[in-house]
């Protein structure tokens, strides 16, 4: 299954251009779906007007009702003993979050049903975007930290081990909630990382410093946009004075943008766009207009090389790509095998690749859109020549 994710600056139109996105898909034989948390039927396109166009609202308090439904009846026991008074399922209401988590829970249900060939997911705006990118590795990471998977080859010296230490061990069905967790998180991983990623701004000073930060959020994420869908973009030969200042404007930002990524022109209609025929006329590229541009497997994965340079100064060098990144905006640390990086507004956990993690680090420099770390094998951790005879 194709799937296309879209997001851009809030207000920047990025339902609209992801139903029209859909909307050509299906008019292309694709059976396709169009998935958006916006909860109102995208630019008037009620869910069945379109042949093999299907259209589905993601419901955070659905997902959310069940969720916490399924604890109570889980925890039921430990509740009544505790005296607790179980919630009732219409007085639930959605905790922050909520809405990501059954975004990736509709994600997730899409892919498993095989009834499509295309899904186009209209993301929140852009800062919550990268956020939802984020949440599967996070949430794994919180997971094999507070109960790592290791500790479950110890489950039959369980009842042993809580006999002599005097304290209450974890049981198995905390260990089992554990996996099943992990692998849905990985599923959802999974998809988000074979996916394109499209952005969508109206070009101005506001939008290229919105479009600034979100190539740098899905850089640091692993994400490189397949494309920049300029939205609103009004026509250079109008003889109206002020609508030809803002062309000049507009052409501007656009030749900034299309010296980083590829830049494709939605026009303004002088409307907002309601239906079908609206939505065909914005000219959207279709969803294979990109070729190879399908996650991280392909050319729209961010790479980050290790460098060998140990035969000429004795170092590794991993290149981290961070366009648009600003040196005083920028911090590392080295925590064990991962490196903590902040760039601004955005912070990660980037695991080192296994050569590095029996190295220390040197030094770091940001050049030209690109973080350089140094590193020098740890003698502590690295096998000597003595070792190796």
């Amino acid at each position: 299954m194709r799937t296309v994710l879209i997001t851009g600056p809030g207000g920047s139109g990025r339902t609209t251009v992801a139903a029209a996105t859909a909307l050509r898909a299906a008019r292309e034989g694709s059976r396709t779906l169009l998935l958006t948390c916006d909860g109102t039927s995208p630019a008037g396109l009620p869910p069945g007007s379109v042949p093999g166009l299907a259209v589905r609202l993601s419901d955070p308090a659905e997902g959310f009702r069940d969720a916490l439904g399924a604890l109570q009846e889980r925890a039921g026991s430990a509740l009544d003993l505790l005296g607790a008074r179980p919630l009732e399922r219409d007085e639930l209401t959605p905790l922050p979050g909520a809405r990501e988590l059954g975004l990736l829970r509709d994600l997730r249900r899409a892919a498993r049903s095989g009834d499509h060939d295309v899904l186009v997911v209209d993301l929140p705006a852009a800062p919550d975007a990268l956020a939802l990118l984020a949440l599967p590795g996070v949430l794994r990471r919180y997971l094999r930290r507070l109960l790592p998977p290791e500790r479950q080859a110890a489950r039959a010296l369980r009842p042993l081990l809580g006999r002599l230490a005097g304290v209450p061990m974890p049981a198995d069905w905390l260990y089992d909630s554990t996996a099943r967790r992990d692998a849905e998180l990985a599923e959802a991983q999974s998809l988000l990382d074979r996916a394109s990623v499209r952005l969508t701004a109206e070009p101005g000073p506001a939008g290229a410093e919105a479009v600034r930060a979100a190539v740098l959020g899905l850089a640091l994420h692993g994400h490189r946009p397949e494309a920049l869908l300029a939205n609103r973009v009004v026509p250079d030969s109008s003889p109206d004075a002020w609508l030809a200042a803002l062309a000049a404007h507009q052409r501007g930002t656009l030749d900034e943008w299309a010296a980083a990524l590829p830049v494709h022109t939605v026009p303004h209609l002088g409307r907002d766009p309601r239906g079908a025929d609206d939505l065909a006329a914005l000219g959207v590229p279709g969803v294979d207009a990109f070729p190879g541009a399908a996650g991280p497997a392909g050319p729209a994965a961010v790479e980050r090389p290790v460098e060998d340079r140990s035969a000429e100064d004795g170092t590794l060098v991993w290149r981290i790509p961070l366009p648009g990144a600003v040196r005083e905006e920028l911090d590392l640390v080295r925590r064990g095998d991962e490196l903590l990086l902040t760039v601004g507004r955005f912070h990660r956990a980037l695991a080192l690749p296994s050569v590095l993690r029996r190295c220390a680090v040197t030094g770091a420099a940001l050049r030209e859109g690109t973080l350089v770390v140094r590193f020098v094998p740890d003698p502590s951790l690295w096998p000597g020549p003595s070792a190796e005879r």
